[in-house]
C-alpha cells in the first residue's frame, strides 16, 4: 500500500467537456428558481481548464459540448478511473446516460482497461465515489445504489469499498473531498459530519480532517506536483470567504482558487468537471 500511496495525487491527463448552450435552460434542474448566466458559466469553465493545463501541467483532452446533454460538462459522473482501469458508470438520471459514450471513447483511446456497467438494476454517479488512495467510499444517494457500489467493488478488487448514506438529493462529494493522501476535507453541516463519522467507523485507517464552514467549498481537487508538492484547487474567497480562511492553514500547500460561482448554482462542483488520470508511460 505504501507504494500506491506515493502515487496519490499524481496525474498526467484530464478529460473535460465543454459546456453546451443548453446548460442554462435545462428544465429538469432541481433548483428551478436559480438563474444561470451561461456566458459566465462557460468562461468560468474555460478558466478551470486553463488551470488544469497551464498551472497543473496536465495533458487536457477536451470533448465537444453536446446540446442534447445539458449536463455533459460534469464528466466525473460518467467514469471512475483508478490506475489503468476505467469503470464506465450508469448514471442515476436516465437522461444523462448517453454522456458516458464520448467519455468511454476517449478513455478507450488512452488504452485504459474499460469496464462497463451492464446491469440495468445498478446506478452509479462518479461524484458519489471518494477514492482516498487506500480505499473507496461510495455514497448511496438518489443517483447511486447498492448494486452500483457492488460493481465498483468487483472492478477495483485491490481496495476496500464502504458505502455511506447520502440524503437530500446530494452526492457524497457535494460536501467532501480528499485534500491530501490522508486528509479529508469536510463540510460542517449535520449531514457532512454524519457521513464523516460513518467513514471513520468503516475504515481501518485514521484520516486527518479539515472542516470548512461551507459544504460546497469542501469539494476541492488535490494534486501532487513534482516541482511544487501539495497543490489544492478550491473555490474562491469571493464565493466562500470563511472557508477560504481555513484553506490558508495549509501552510505547505500551493493554493489555487478557481471560480465555480455559476456551476455551483446547479450543484456543479470542482471535481465533477474533470476526470483525472495517471497514465504511466
Amino acid at each position: 500500500m505504501a507504494g500506491l500511496m506515493e502515487d496519490f495525487g499524481n496525474f498526467t491527463h484530464a478529460v473535460v467537456r465543454a459546456i453546451p448552450d443548453s446548460f442554462a435552460n435545462e428544465d429538469s434542474r432541481r433548483k428551478k428558481t436559480v438563474e444561470v448566466d451561461l456566458a459566465k458559466a462557460q468562461r468560468e469553465h474555460e478558466l478551470y481548464i486553463e488551470v488544469l493545463r497551464h498551472q497543473l501541467g496536465l495533458r487536457v483532452l477536451e470533448l465537444p459540448a453536446d446540446e442534447s446533454l445539458p449536463d455533459c460538462a460534469f464528466v466525473e459522473d460518467a467514469a471512475v478511473v483508478c490506475g489503468d482501469t476505467a469503470l464506465i458508470t450508469r448514471p442515476g438520471s436516465d437522461i444523462r446516460r448517453k454522456e458516458t459514450e464520448a467519455v468511454k471513447m476517449v478513455l478507450k483511446e488512452m488504452n485504459l482497461n474499460i469496464v462497463e456497467i451492464d446491469d440495468e438494476s445498478a446506478t452509479l454517479d462518479g461524484m458519489d465515489v471518494l477514492f482516498t488512495g487506500r480505499e473507496f467510499f461510495v455514497g448511496l444517494s438518489e443517483r447511486t445504489n447498492q448494486r452500483g457500489a457492488e460493481i465498483l467493488a468487483d472492478t477495483f478488487k485491490d481496495y476496500a469499498v464502504s458505502v455511506v448514506p447520502v440524503q437530500n438529493g446530494r452526492h457524497l462529494k457535494s460536501f467532501c473531498s480528499m485534500g491530501g493522501p490522508d486528509l479529508i476535507i469536510i463540510g460542517s453541516s449535520e449531514q457532512a459530519q454524519r457521513a464523516l463519522k460513518i467513514m471513520k467507523q468503516m475504515s481501518d485507517h485514521r484520516y486527518d480532517k479539515l472542516t470548512v464552514p461551507d459544504d460546497a467549498a469542501a469539494n476541492c481537487i488535490y494534486v501532487h506536483l513534482p516541482d511544487k508538492g501539495h497543490t489544492l484547487l478550491h473555490c474562491t474567497p469571493e464565493e466562500f470567504p470563511e472557508s477560504a480562511k481555513v484553506f490558508e492553514r495549509l501552510k505547505d500547500y500551493l493554493l489555487i482558487p478557481v471560480s465555480n460561482a455559476e456551476k455551483v448554482k446547479v450543484d456543479g462542483a470542482l471535481t465533477c468537471c474533470s476526470v483525472l488520470i495517471h497514465k504511466k508511460v
